[in-house]
């Protein structure tokens, strides 16, 4: 049985991220995974509208989160290296998957 349970998002899931101005961003959620031996889970994230181009490398951005049943959810920066290579290599799965589609 995997340790990762990967969920991949609708393409109408976005979220609204402010930045350290205060300045509201738009992000379309690329997909959720779960990570079954720590409870964690972590969100893939990219600017909304940047994949509208296929030629160009589209910037992604990744969070730990918890959204507490009934509460507001929680976006926390990943600081370990332990926990960015996994995010690495659920993003690199990820992305074999969004190329096996187009073909």
């Amino acid at each position: 049985m995997s340790e990762y349970k990967m969920n991949e998002a609708s393409d109408d899931d976005r979220i609204v991220i402010p930045d350290e101005n205060g300045d509201e961003h738009l992000f379309q959620v690329l997909f959720t995974f779960d990570v079954d031996s720590t409870g964690n889970s972590y969100m893939v994230l990219a600017p909304e509208g940047s994949n509208e181009s296929e030629e160009d490398e589209v910037e992604v951005h990744a969070f730990r989160y918890e959204e507490p049943e009934g509460g507001e959810l929680s976006l926390y920066a990943i600081e370990t290296d332990a926990e960015w290579d996994m995010v690495e290599e659920l993003l690199n799965t990820f992305a074999d998957g969004e190329l096996e589609e187009e073909n």
